[in-house]
């Protein structure tokens, strides 16, 4: 009977089955690709992880993590990141005071000391007068020592008075984040952890 009912008035119901057939077809449809979308997207994120990985962005709990070595190979990546050349690893036992050697990108010779140490460690002042014992050596424009930690008060002193760029702890999480090496010279020796040095932190990159 409900055949015939159907025979009867196929041709106003018809519209109404094609629709439903259609609607059914663009929300399966839509759900699809939705669900294509999320897994891009999902994938997308995790490669971007990867790459920033890769390219030498990690916290600073994963870059206290790493051995010696490790650190001098972060920081190379991100000299070569901000554009300097020519930058070469150098550290071992007789590496005269340098663990980097490169160029900066105005064309500057530096000389780079790294040093991971713990967070609660002082970088002492006889560490900073190796490293301008070093660019003498060198015969480099400019030194820097990057630090996993802070400079005691008078290794940061030593270090400003001898056109030292000191990149602290601070400092190498702003590095780190996107801020150019040379960049960082405006807040050198301008505080490191305190309040002093945060409020000039916002004063130039607030």
């Amino acid at each position: 009977m409900s055949v015939v009912v159907l025979v009867a008035f196929w041709s106003v119901v018809w519209p109404y089955l094609v629709g439903g057939l259609v609607l059914g077809g663009v929300a399966g449809g839509g759900w699809w690709l939705w669900r294509t979308n999320w897994f891009i997207r999902g994938g997308d994120r995790q490669w971007r992880c990867d790459e920033a990985v890769k390219a030498g962005h990690r916290t600073l709990t994963e870059v206290d993590a790493m051995t010696g070595t490790d650190f001098e190979d972060f920081v190379v990546d991100l000299c070569r990141r901000d554009g300097c050349t020519d930058v070469r690893r150098v550290g071992g036992s007789h590496d005269n005071g340098a663990d980097v050697l490169g160029l900066l990108p105005d064309g500057r010779s530096m000389v780079i000391q790294c040093k991971r140490y713990t967070p609660k460690s002082k970088i002492p002042s006889r560490e900073i007068r190796d490293l301008l014992g070093a660019k003498v050596h060198f015969k480099v424009d400019v030194a820097i020592f990057v630090a996993t930690t802070y400079f005691s008060g008078p290794a940061e002193k030593f270090a400003t008075e001898n056109d030292i760029l000191a990149v602290h702890r601070d400092h190498l999480g702003l590095w780190n984040n996107g801020a150019s090496l040379l960049s960082l010279g405006v807040v050198n020796g301008l505080g490191q952890g305190d309040r002093r040095h945060r409020e000039r932190w916002k004063e130039t990159y607030g």
